[in-house]
Parts: structure tokens; C-alpha cells; sequence
């Protein structure tokens, strides 16, 4: 496993909210559902993305913009159009004045706009959850980051584009895997290409990317700092101080996050015990996960299970 492959666990689709936007200029989305991470791939016509903190930037037809939520951002035919439809959490559709849209608007399955020959399509697919696993990943993205045609994979997205509006069995369970596949060919080509965080660079080094490998499969193993170094051939020193200079934080510590991101995640998708899900990440019993849990996220582990969620389940900020 290697640290996309990990790191979308968190992200990985599990009913993503996928639809196909059709529409005549002039047009203007205003989306503010607090979603943790959107992917908008541009298949006809031509947009622009407008945000607080930002310059707009165009997007063309086959480029890929990738949004990390919760900041409120709009996608419109020009950036002097004002918004005319706004997209609140649970991807609710209204009008400014708080009309509801969504049913005036469809154009049949996983398809909304203003004319179904419009001069503009778009397919937005939307995580409506990123999961604790994911914080990690989603803290090393921008706000907002473009991919042009041409600089990364997009094959997936013709398959992606026939397959949203098609209503066969399982159709929901294609649709995430597809989505994730081009949110994967995004990330591998923007962090080619950018600043990748240190903790990426890391999986390249034969020691270190070992040792984050054992770390991440096996986080129920008693791991120690010689322990890990003995696995990987290092001196306890030497794999500390590499460790923590690629990743930039030291092996347990590493360890620590990502097996409290790990019962969090399964708080929320299975039915476990919190003792059982204790054992299953490393802890020796459910009130030594909690009292990590606690000091980590701010809440319980039966507080989260039961959705009290805190700050820093909230925003991968």
C-alpha cells in the first residue's frame, strides 16, 4: 500500500453524489455544501472557478479541478455573472431568494440544467465524506488545484461521462470506483508536477518507505522505534532521524495518527465493538483508545460513533 493507495481509504467513494451539469450561458453555481473534496471535470464548453483568496482561473474542455471543502467557492460562464444557483449541503438546489431547484432543473438520471443540448457539460462528483484516514492527504492540497488536458490520464473520464447517466444494477458502486480513479490519475499528476509533502517523497526511500509500509499495514503490531528499525536494517538512531526528516514527524508519532485515524473511520462504517476496534488498531483496550481518542479529536470514541464530530474531524484544514 502505498501512500495514495492509504491515504484514499479515507476519501475512497462510497455513494459520492455524481451528476451531469447542462447548461446555456450565462450561468453561475455557487457551491457551498461543505463537502471535504469535489472533482469537477470540464467535458464541453468552458468555465471559470472563483474563490475568496484567489485570482479566477479558466478551466477548458477536458480539464480537471479538484476543490478541498468546506470554503464556499463558485464555477460560472464568466466571473462577472452573479450567482444564480446556489448548492447547499446535501446538495440541496436553490435559487438566491431560496427557491428549491432540484426537481425543476433535472433532465433525467444524474443530469440537471437549463437545456439538455447546452452549450456547456460538466460531471461534479462530490465526497460527502472524507473519513479521518483522509485528513492527511486533504491537508496537503490546495483549495483549489487545476489539471489541464493533456497533463495527466483522462482516459477514465470518457468512461466516466457514459456511465453517470446510466441506471443498470450496482450503478452506484461503478461510479465511486470510476471517481476514484480520476481523482487518483489527478493527485499522481499534480503532486508529479508540485511541491509533494514530505510524507509522499518518503514512500520513494527504501528504508523509510518500508518502514511507513509495515507501519500502515500492521498498526495492530507492538510496534517500537528498534522493533521498526531492526525490520527495515537500520540502527534505532538512524531510522528516527531519517524518519522524521522525510516524513516530518517521528515513526510513532506517525503511527499514532494513523491508528486513531483508523478507529475513527471504523467507528463510523461497522458495527465493532470500541474494545474490538481497540485491539484492531494496536490499543490494548477500548479505555486506552479512548482516552487517546479523546486527547487527539476532542470527543469520545462513542461520542464520534455517534456523530458529536470534532473540529478536526470537520475540516481538513
Amino acid at each position: 500500500m502505498d501512500a495514495l493507495a492509504s491515504l484514499l481509504e479515507g476519501p475512497r467513494a462510497r455513494g459520492a453524489f455524481l451528476m451531469c451539469s447542462l447548461l446555456n450561458p450565462p450561468w453561475s453555481l455557487r457551491i457551498q455544501d461543505e463537502a471535504p473534496l469535489t472533482v469537477l471535470s470540464m467535458i464541453r464548453g468552458g468555465a471559470w472557478i472563483v474563490t475568496d483568496e484567489s485570482a479566477p482561473r479558466r478551466l477548458g474542455a477536458g480539464d480537471v479541478a479538484v476543490f478541498r471543502g468546506p470554503a464556499p467557492y463558485t464555477v460560472a460562464d464568466d466571473p462577472a455573472t452573479e450567482p444564480q444557483i446556489i448548492i447547499h449541503p446535501g446538495q440541496v438546489t436553490k435559487t438566491p431568494d431560496g427557491e428549491i431547484l432540484c426537481e425543476t432543473l433535472s433532465l433525467g438520471v444524474r443530469q440537471w440544467g437549463t437545456d439538455p443540448d447546452g452549450a456547456t457539460l460538466m460531471v461534479t462528483g462530490t465526497y460527502e465524506s472524507a473519513g479521518a484516514a483522509g485528513l492527511r492527504l486533504l491537508r496537503a492540497l490546495p483549495p483549489v488545484l487545476v489539471l489541464r488536458r493533456g497533463e495527466f490520464d483522462s482516459r477514465v473520464l470518457d468512461i466516466l461521462v457514459d456511465e453517470v447517466t446510466r441506471d443498470q444494477p450496482a450503478q452506484s458502486a461503478v461510479l465511486d470506483r470510476l471517481l476514484d480513479l480520476v481523482l487518483i490519475a489527478a493527485l499522481r499528476a499534480w503532486f508529479a508536477r508540485n511541491d509533494a509533502p514530505g510524507w509522499y517523497r518518503a514512500y520513494g526511500d527504501p528504508l523509510v518507505g518500508k518502514a511507513l509500509r509495515l507501519l500502515q499495514h500492521n498498526p495492530a503490531h507492538g510496534w517500537t522505534v528498534a522493533g521498526l528499525a531492526e525490520a527495515v536494517g537500520m540502527s534505532r538512531a538512524a531510522l528516527a532521524r531519517r524518519f522524521t526528516d522525510l516524513v516530518g514527524e517521528p515513526p510513532m508519532a506517525f503511527l499514532t495518527e494513523w491508528r486513531l485515524a483508523l478507529a475513527a473511520d471504523l467507528l463510523q462504517e461497522s458495527d465493532a465493538t470500541i474494545e474490538a476496534i481497540a485491539r484492531q488498531v494496536g490499543y490494548g483496550s477500548a479505555f486506552a483508545l479512548s482516552t487517546a481518542f479523546k486527547r487527539h479529536f476532542g470527543v469520545s470514541p462513542r461520542d464520534h460513533r455517534l456523530g458529536v464530530v470534532a473540529a478536526e474531524l470537520s475540516s481538513a484544514g
